[in-house]
C-alpha cells in the first residue's frame, strides 16, 4: 500500500511524476474519474487544505467527506489505529490533517487504502509540491536556488526533504534554537549526496537571501505554539521578510508564503503585496498538486492489487 506521509518516501522520478500529472490535470490535457469517497479527518483546521482537498475530491469524481475530530469517536479517545480499521472498510482514500507525525503513520499502518498527509507537526508535503508545481510554472527547476527563512518546522522539514531528492540548492536560515532537528537533517545529507543537492544551515537571513532566485517563509508561531507567541517574537528579531532583505536577493526573486501570513512579523506587508499574485497562485496549486497526489495514489495501488 502506497501513502502520501512524507516526501522521504519517495524518489525524484515519483515527485516529478506527481507533478506532471497535476499539471496534466490543471491543463485539462488529462481528466480523471476516480469514483468513491476521500474522508478528510481534521484535527486541526484550516481553510487552504479543507477547500482544496474537498473541490479536488469533486473534481475527481469523488466524494468528500469531512470527519472533524470534535464529531467522531477519535475526539472521545478511541484509539487512532481501531478509527482507521472502521474508516478504511468504508471509504476509498482518508486525507488526516493532524499534530503528531506518529498519529499519520498509526493510522496508515491500520488502514486498508491510500492516507495523504494534510499536516503533521513534522511534515507539510502536500504543500510543498504545490510549491515546487509553482516554481515549475515560473520557469524555475532544478538549478533554481531557494532561501528558506524562519523556523526549523514542518515547513522547512518538507523543503529540505524536496531539495535533497530534487538536487536544488538550499539556503536555511533559522534562529538559534529553532534549527531543523539533527535527525532530519541526518537523513536529508544523505538523499542529497545522492541527488547533488547543495545544502547549507545559517542563523543569518541576509546569508541565506543574497542572490537567491526564491525566498520562503512561514508564521513564527504555527497552531498549538500560541502560548510562545511573545518568546517567538522576541527570538525571531531580524527574520521579517521586508524590501530590504529581498534587495539582497536576485533581482527578480519571489516570494513564497503557504499562508495565512502575519504581516509585519514574518513578512512585510509591502513585500507580500509585492508578491501576491505568486502567492495565491501557489495557493491555487494546492488544489492542483493534490489532485495529482491522489490520482497517482489511486493508479499506484490499483496497479498493486492486480
Amino acid at each position: 500500500m502506497r501513502h502520501f506521509l512524507s516526501l522521504k518516501d519517495f524518489d525524484r522520478a515519483e515527485i516529478l511524476e506527481i507533478l506532471q500529472i497535476a499539471r496534466d490535470l490543471k491543463s485539462r490535457k488529462i481528466t480523471r474519474d476516480l469514483g468513491g469517497t476521500l474522508a478528510m479527518i481534521f484535527e486541526k483546521s484550516s481553510t487552504r487544505t479543507r477547500v482544496s482537498f474537498e473541490v479536488g475530491a469533486v473534481e475527481l469524481g469523488m466524494h468528500p467527506l469531512f470527519l472533524s475530530s470534535k464529531d467522531i469517536q477519535l475526539g472521545r479517545g478511541e484509539p487512532m489505529k481501531d478509527t482507521a480499521r472502521v474508516i478504511s472498510r468504508m471509504v476509498d482514500m482518508v486525507m488526516i490533517r493532524t499534530f503528531a507525525h506518529a498519529r499519520l503513520e498509526e493510522f496508515a499502518a491500520h488502514s486498508a487504502v491510500p492516507v495523504i498527509n494534510g499536516l503533521s507537526d513534522d511534515f507539510h508535503p502536500a504543500q510543498l509540491m504545490a510549491d515546487y508545481l509553482t516554481l515549475q510554472e515560473l520557469g524555475y527547476d532544478s538549478d533554481a536556488v531557494v532561501a528558506w527563512v524562519g523556523d526549523g518546522n514542518n515547513m522547512a522539514n518538507s523543503l529540505l526533504v524536496l531539495a535533497s531528492k530534487l538536487g536544488f540548492e538550499l539556503r536555511i536560515a533559522a534562529p538559534q534554537g529553532y534549527e531543523i532537528a539533527a535527525n532530519v537533517r541526518e537523513m536529508c545529507a544523505k538523499f542529497a549526496d545522492k541527488s547533488g543537492a547543495k545544502i547549507s544551515f545559517t542563523r543569518d537571513p541576509k546569508v541565506a537571501a543574497r542572490g537567491a532566485n526564491v525566498l520562503i517563509t512561514d508564521v513564527w508561531t504555527s497552531m498549538g505554539q500560541e502560548e510562545e507567541t511573545a518568546k517567538r517574537l522576541k527570538d525571531f528579531k531580524g527574520f521579517c521578510v521586508d524590501r530590504d532583505l529581498m534587495a539582497i536577493a536576485d533581482s527578480r526573486a519571489i516570494l513564497l508564503h503557504c499562508l495565512p501570513a502575519h504581516r509585519g512579523e514574518e513578512v512585510s506587508e509591502e513585500t507580500f503585496e509585492a508578491n501576491a499574485d505568486v502567492i495565491f497562485a501557489e495557493a491555487e496549486n494546492r488544489l492542483h498538486a493534490q489532485k495529482g497526489i491522489m490520482v497517482w495514489l489511486h493508479d499506484q495501488n490499483k496497479q498493486g492489487d492486480k
